[in-house]
């Protein structure tokens, strides 16, 4: 029997969705949006990319790094009646992930609001798996609550952190007093390389610290990259990183690691805007492409 997929596959014009038993990526589009501080919209970005992502071409730099298979799964919420429980969406979450890596695949999540990746992380805690996370982001996300919630999306990181996931940050440049503090608690798990630090300095050589695990799952907030690159986010911070930039640390880290599975999160479509949905889109290929 067919697996079912989504009615928008992820970059359907160029390639035939693969069975979700035999494709190298399963696409999870979450759109989970109950935490969200400021600007609206982030349940509207996981279709908005796979929208844009027919504009794609698959053929790039001399490759088709989507050539594997493309499995992509309805999108994943809990029943009607919990789709206001964090942790309802958590367990849908971590259901279909654990799914794709029960199958061989890489899992590419789509949110959605930023705590969608500890539904993924959860995963991979509970099949025992030793990996670190890289993390691209305006914020910090190191909270222990926010509004009132510890399970909002300005506490995901620490949540993620918590599991014993060893955590580099890249990009942050709005963080606050306990964020910092937790940071400088846990110094030999937990590395940051803020955007003026990049800006100013370059990445570090090597890009991951000495004793970072081989295995990584790269979550991108998709404010990471500057406003006049990505204006389409409900938290837009000014002096994020650049296109060329953020490919430059990914291929860089890609060089020495294993991605092994990633999410772009945050998008918020503004309507008539499509350069801002196509770059989600491109840089959730690019991803691809690199854990190809």
């Amino acid at each position: 029997m067919a697996s079912k997929q989504n009615k928008q596959p992820f970059l359907g014009s160029e390639h035939e969705p693969a069975e979700k038993e035999s494709a190298r990526f399963h696409v999870i589009p979450v759109p989970m949006e109950l935490s969200v501080s400021y600007g609206a919209g982030a349940a509207n970005g996981p279709a908005a990319i796979l929208e844009a992502s027919d504009q794609l071409e698959a053929y790039e730099a001399g490759e088709e790094p989507c050539a594997g298979g493309i499995y992509t799964r309805p999108a994943v919420k809990p029943t009607a009646a919990k789709a206001k429980d964090p942790e309802a969406w958590l367990r849908a979450i971590e259901k279909a992930v654990g799914e794709a890596l029960d199958c061989g695949a890489r899992p590419v999540v789509l949110g959605g609001e930023h705590t969608v990746t500890l539904g993924a992380l959860l995963a991979y805690k509970v099949r025992g798996e030793e990996i670190g996370i890289v993390h691209f982001d305006a914020h910090a996300d190191l909270r222990d609550s926010y509004e009132g919630s510890p399970l909002s999306h300005a506490c995901v990181l620490r949540r993620c952190h918590e599991l014993g996931f060893p955590l580099a940050q890249f990009a942050t440049r709005a963080y606050c007093a306990d964020e910092a503090a937790y940071r400088a608690a846990n110094k030999k798990s937990l590395f940051a390389m803020d955007a003026e630090t990049l800006a100013l300095k370059g990445p570090p050589d090597p890009i991951l610290p000495k004793g970072f695990p081989k295995r990584v799952y790269v979550t991108f907030d998709v404010d990471g990259l500057d406003p006049s690159v990505m204006p389409a986010t409900g938290t837009p911070v000014p002096g994020g990183l650049l296109w060329y930039s953020a490919l430059f640390i990914l291929r860089e880290i890609a060089s020495t690691h294993d991605i092994v599975g990633c999410d772009v999160v945050e998008l918020a479509p503004i309507p008539g805007l499509h350069h801002a949905t196509f770059t989600a889109a491109k840089l959730t290929q690019k991803l691809m492409g690199l854990m190809a």
